[in-house]
């Protein structure tokens, strides 16, 4: 004996199959606002106007020859380690990368020929945004920091 396939089957099918369609696009949808961490720039036309001017600073910043690597001592203080010359300021900005936690500004205290913050770091992954300035001369850096 063999059943007829009728309109029920029919909607059954295109039911399961957009259905599952809709599902997908749901979880896939929520996954991607949940995890979204921002944009890097607001407007990458305004932002691609000054793209030479960066070049232009990235050369300088390489001529100066600083280096800063950053770690972080048994309580959870920022030490940079760096090359500049005495005299130099160094500030930092610590970001979540997935923007769970507000940016938050590090001060730095001259430690030998580096520096530490005056603050710890808040448990958890974090972006630091280096800045060393010494007069006209300033270099930015980025390091990971766990």
């Amino acid at each position: 004996m063999t059943r007829n396939f009728t309109g029920w089957h029919m909607f059954a099918i295109l039911f399961a199959m957009f259905g599952t369609i809709v599902a997908v696009n749901f979880v896939m949808a929520r996954a991607a606002i949940r995890t979204f961490g921002g944009t890097v720039v607001d407007n990458s036309y305004v932002a691609s106007q000054h793209y030479n001017r960066y070049l232009a600073e990235a050369r300088a910043q390489r001529a100066l020859g600083w280096t800063a690597t950053a770690s972080l001592d048994a309580q959870r203080h920022v030490v940079l380690a760096t090359n500049v010359p005495a005299g130099t300021a160094a500030s930092a900005t610590i970001h979540h990368p997935l923007g769970r936690a507000p940016d938050q500004a590090l001060a730095f205290t001259r430690r030998g020929a580096g520096f530490v913050s005056t603050t710890p770091l808040p448990a958890g992954r974090w972006q630091l945004r280096i800045e060393l300035r010494d007069g006209a001369h300033s270099a930015r850096f980025e390091d990971a920091l766990k």
